[in-house]
C-alpha cells in the first residue's frame, strides 16, 4: 500500500488576503491544500505588524501563512488580471481575505469569476461582513469581541477603562467557520458543478462562539412560568455562562500547594468519591446535594473547607488523584505554562524556529495513522512567482520575463 495522500492534496486556493483574515485558509494548508497568496507590488503589510517581530518579520506572518505560495500579481494592470482569471480556471476556490468587493472592483468578483469556472467557490472574509451598516468601518481583531459581547472594559487604579487581557474569539472563530464553508461548498461543487460565493464576519464568528450567553438572555425574556433555572438551584434563573458560576462551590477553581486546579464535581456521586477518597465522608452526608448539577452555590461553608483541603496537596498530586477517585479535577494553566503541561506535549508537535522561523505549534486536527504535510517558512513576497505560473499556468521562461517587464509581476 502506498503512501496516502494529504487530507486536501489536489485543493487549490488563490488567496487575495492582507493581516489576518488570511489565517481562513492556514488550516487548510496544514491539511495539505494548495494556497496561493496574491500579494500586490508592496506585499500584505501583515509581515510588519504586531509582535514579537522575529529577524525583523512578525510572528504573525510567520504562522498565517506558513505553507503558503506568494505569488506577485499588481491587479492594477489587465495582464494580471488576466493571469489571475487563468488561475483560477483550475482552482476550487478564491479568498478575499479584506474589505468586501476590492476584487469586483478589478473585474474579479464572483460573477466575473463565474464565467471562467462555474464551479469556483468565492469566499469574502472580513471584519463586519459584506452587508449592514458596519461592513466599510476599519477595524482590528478586538473589535469584534468587544462588539460581541465577549470582552468587556476592565479598570486601572485611576479608573481609566482598558482592554484586559483575553483569548481572542473572532479572529480565529471566523477562519475556522469560513474554512468549514468553503470545504462544505468545495463539495458541493464538485458533486454538482455549481460554486457559490459565501461572506463571513468575523465578528459574526465572535457572537456565533457566544451563543449560549445570548440565547440564555433571550430565552429569560421569556415569562417564567415557561423558563426557569435548573431545578438544583430551586429553579431561580442564574447568570448566564460564566457568570452563573461564581458562586459556584463543586464547581470551582482553588489553589492547591503550588497553583491552581478546577474542581468539578457536580454530579452527586463524583461528589462521593471525592469526599470518601479524600477522607472526608462527612461533607457528603452533610451536603450530599442534587443528583446532577449540583455546584453547592453560595455554601460558604463548605468552600471553606475545600480551600483547606486543596491547599494540602500539588497540583499533580491533585490530577493523579482525581484519575484514581474518579472525580474530575483539571490543571489551570497560562499561555505560558501550559507548553509545560504533559498532555498538551503529547497531542502537540512544535515545528522548530530553524524549519519556520518561529516555534510554532503543528494542527490540532489528527488523523489516526497518518502523518499530515509540514508547513514551509511563511513565503516572502513574490518568492513563488516564476514557481507558480510555471508549474500551474505552464508558462515558460520568455513569458514570464515578459510579464515581469511590463510590471504585472512587481518590480524586478
Amino acid at each position: 500500500m502506498g503512501q496516502v495522500p494529504a487530507p486536501l492534496a489536489g485543493v487549490r486556493i488563490i488567496e487575495c488576503s492582507m493581516l489576518g483574515p488570511g489565517a481562513i485558509t492556514s488550516a487548510l494548508v496544514d491539511l495539505g491544500a494548495e494556497v496561493i497568496k496574491i500579494e500586490p507590488p508592496n506585499g500584505d503589510y501583515i509581515r510588519d505588524m504586531t509582535w514579537p517581530m522575529i529577524d525583523g518579520v512578525s510572528l504573525m506572518h510567520l504562522h498565517i501563512n506558513r505553507g503558503k505560495k506568494s505569488l506577485v500579481l499588481d491587479l492594477r494592470k489587465p495582464e494580471a488580471a488576466a493571469t489571475f482569471k487563468e488561475l483560477v480556471k483550475g482552482a476550487d476556490a478564491v479568498v478575499e481575505a479584506m474589505r468586501p468587493g476590492g476584487l469586483a472592483r478589478r473585474g474579479l468578483g464572483f460573477e466575473d469569476l463565474k464565467a471562467v469556472n462555474p464551479k469556483i467557490v468565492f469566499c469574502t472574509i472580513s471584519g463586519y461582513g459584506a452587508t449592514g451598516p458596519y461592513r466599510d468601518m476599519p477595524s482590528h481583531g478586538v473589535a469584534y469581541d468587544t462588539w460581541a459581547g465577549v470582552v468587556k472594559p476592565a479598570f486601572t487604579d485611576e479608573g481609566h477603562p482598558y482592554t484586559p487581557e483575553h483569548a481572542s474569539i473572532g479572529i480565529h472563530a471566523g477562519p475556522l467557520f469560513g474554512a468549514l464553508g468553503m470545504l462544505a461548498a468545495i463539495i458541493r461543487a464538485r458533486e454538482t458543478g455549481v460554486g457559490g460565493q459565501i461572506d463571513i464576519a468575523q465578528s459574526d464568528a465572535a457572537a456565533a462562539m457566544d451563543w449560549l450567553r445570548s440565547e440564555t438572555y433571550r430565552a429569560y425574556e421569556r415569562p417564567e412560568s415557561e423558563v426557569t433555572g435548573n431545578k438544583t438551584d430551586n429553579y431561580v434563573r442564574r447568570a448566564p455562562g460564566t457568570a452563573g458560576m461564581t458562586e459556584g462551590v463543586r464547581y470551582q477553581m482553588y489553589k492547591s500547594s503550588d497553583g491552581y486546579i478546577l474542581f468539578m464535581a457536580s454530579e452527586r456521586s463524583l461528589w462521593k468519591n471525592f469526599c470518601e477518597a479524600v477522607g472526608r465522608p462527612d461533607l457528603f452526608e452533610k451536603w450530599p446535594g442534587s443528583t446532577y448539577a449540583d455546584h453547592a452555590l453560595g455554601n460558604l461553608e463548605l468552600r471553606e473547607e475545600l480551600r483547606k483541603i486543596f491547599a494540602t496537596r500539588t497540583s499533580l498530586e491533585w490530577l493523579a488523584f482525581g484519575n484514581e477517585a474518579n472525580t474530575p479535577i483539571a490543571p489551570v494553566n497560562d499561555p505560558k505554562s501550559i507548553a509545560d503541561d504533559p498532555q498538551f506535549r503529547h497531542r502537540f508537535t512544535w515545528f522548530p524556529k530553524e524549519e519556520l522561523g518561529a516555534d510554532q505549534l503543528s494542527s490540532p486536527i489528527h488523523f489516526v495513522g497518518e502523518e499530515l504535510p509540514r508547513p514551509t517558512k511563511a513565503p516572502t513576497v513574490g518568492q513563488h512567482s516564476a514557481e507558480v505560473l510555471s508549474d500551474v499556468l505552464g508558462y515558460d521562461d520568455a513569458k514570464i520575463t515578459e510579464l515581469r517587464a511590463a510590471g504585472v509581476l512587481g518590480a524586478s
